[in-house]
This record gives C-alpha cells, structure tokens and sequence, in this order.
C-alpha cells in the first residue's frame, strides 16, 4: 500500500482502520529494506500516533478522520499523522514513570513515540505529529 508521492492515508477515526496503518509502515518498511529492530520501533511509534489521534485527538468519532503521511530519502524515512482535534499541550504531559502514573491504563503514547523515534515535533498546537526515523 505505497502511497504515491505527497498523497496521504485518510482513514476514519475507527480501530477497524489500524490494519492499514500497519499494512502502510510494512510496506514503507520493506521498500527501504529496514532492519526488523527498526521496524519494530517505526510500527509501534506510527500506531501510537494514530491510535492518539483516534482516541485523543479526534475523540473517537468515526466521522472525523486522521491522515497519515510519509517522506523517504536514504538516510531518513518521516511519518506524518494528523487530526481533526483541537490539539493538546505537548510539552506538559505527565510522566507515564512517574510511580503515581505508573498504574493508570494510558498516557505513554508520546513518551513512546518520543523513545522509539529520532526525532518527533508537534504541529498546529499538537493536531499533526511528525515521526523522523534514521535509517542506517
């Protein structure tokens, strides 16, 4: 499921869709011949941004939709993953580690992303999260 070059994955806000999330990073994946330890990270990074954009950012109503992009280049492969939500503020979230948050069933999809990717930045007050991963 390669998408063609600036076009983007628009899913509805359903977990019906993460099969194409998924599907879309394999197949990225595989064309830039990434190592399975890579993929492992790229695939969990790419679904916690989209299952934050479903259920946080769009509030889980399948009539609003997130849309999932991509940029490849040798050295890079960047993902893009964007809602229709009012955005959050990214740089004050609590520490999913911290022993009071330690227990409570969500709250580390950014600390994930953060930890899995080599670089990840917020746009438009935290709709759009953008997935840098650098290849070997």
């Amino acid at each position: 499921m390669i998408l063609a070059k600036g076009e983007k994955l628009d899913i509805s806000s359903s977990s019906d869709n993460m099969r194409l999330v998924e599907l879309l990073v394999e197949d990225v994946c595989e064309v830039h011949s990434v190592n399975e330890d890579s993929y492992g990270n790229i695939l969990i990074a790419v679904t916690e941004a989209v299952n934050n954009a479903i259920y946080h950012g769009n509030e889980g109503n399948p009539k609003k939709h997130v849309k999932i992009g991509f940029i490849s280049g040798e050295k890079k492969i960047q993902f893009s993953v964007a809602d229709e939500g009012n955005g959050f503020d990214y740089d004050n979230l609590p520490d999913p580690t911290d022993p009071i948050n330690i227990d409570k069933p969500q709250g580390r999809g950014v600390f994930l992303m953060k930890h899995l990717a080599d670089k990840v930045e917020f746009n438009n007050n935290g709709q759009e999260v953008l997935l840098t991963f650098n290849l070997n």
